[in-house]
């Protein structure tokens, strides 16, 4: 087993007086518009928090950034700016789309690839069931993701990658597990880069109303291309803060954690992973 120490003081002055139980903010009274079906949405699921790496099967409404520290078995590090994270829309009750930021990669010393900006990505999701809390806490959702390969100086994967992906949540109190399992799949040829089996579930339990400390596991197996065989899995302790009052109906939540490599093949290692998401 591999441990590891998550030290997370950030935004705790204004815990104090945030300690009643996680609420959205209060929609507005209208039946109909905009917020009034995001209100709804929020309704019939479950109220959780958003993992680290983990895409949470919940229908969200948020700007979010994340910032990614990769350390390869070279010693040389990365850092991904936006890591393809941007703005989240909830269109109607059950849909929500993602329009992504490429990432930007700045590499560091010892890096044979140069700085730049990586794939453009989007993800639509359809909620097929959930329920919230008081009604048996769950979630199943549908989603289908897409990038295109707008990378720049060979941080492209060089195709457009469909990643049709099935999200999947249970609560039970203040303890959740959220998960998906996907594929990617490369439009034209796949013999370099094979169609990757992707599984991720996050483990949740929530501590004086706003602390969501985690612990999630990520896995990647390769059953052809040019890494056949091959399987990469990533555990990553964590916490992430929120929701927290921001302004009006929009929030803060904020978090970090280690990605540690636990196979023998793992193309990083020791990954530190800081967020920020204002959800509104």
């Amino acid at each position: 087993m591999v441990c590891a120490a998550i030290a997370l003081l950030l935004a705790l002055p204004v815990l104090a007086h945030a300690t009643h139980r996680p609420k959205r903010a209060a929609p507005r009274k209208a039946k109909r518009g905009w917020w009034a079906h995001v209100a709804r949405a929020h309704a019939r699921q479950p109220d959780w928090i958003t993992p680290l790496v983990t895409v949470t099967p919940l229908l969200e409404e948020e700007v979010r950034f994340d910032e990614v520290r990769q350390v390869a078995p070279n010693g040389s590090v990365t850092l991904g700016s936006f890591d393809g994270k941007g703005l989240e829309l909830i269109p109607t009750d059950r849909i929500e789309v993602i329009a992504g930021i490429p990432a930007y990669f700045h590499r560091g010393t010892g890096s044979t690839a140069r700085s730049g900006w990586g794939d453009y990505p989007m993800l639509m999701k359809y909620r097929m069931f959930s329920a919230p809390e008081s009604k048996g806490d769950y979630i199943l959702t549908t989603e289908l993701g897409l990038s295109f390969p707008t990378g720049t100086n060979g941080n492209s994967a060089g195709k457009t990658i469909f990643r049709p992906t099935i999200g999947f949540g249970k609560g039970w109190g203040d303890f959740d597990a959220q998960g998906t399992f996907g594929a990617a799949l490369p439009a034209g040829t796949w013999q370099r880069l094979g169609t990757p089996l992707a599984l991720n579930v996050a483990f949740q339990y929530r501590v004086l109303r706003k602390l969501w400390p985690q612990v999630e596991v990520s896995s990647t197996a390769w059953p052809n291309g040019s890494d056949q065989g091959k399987k990469e899995t990533f555990l990553t302790p964590g916490m992430v803060v929120g929701r927290l009052p921001f302004w009006g109906r929009v929030g803060l939540a904020i978090g970090a954690g280690v990605q540690i490599a636990t196979t023998h093949f793992h193309r990083s290692n020791h990954n530190v992973i800081f967020t920020v998401r204002f959800p509104f």
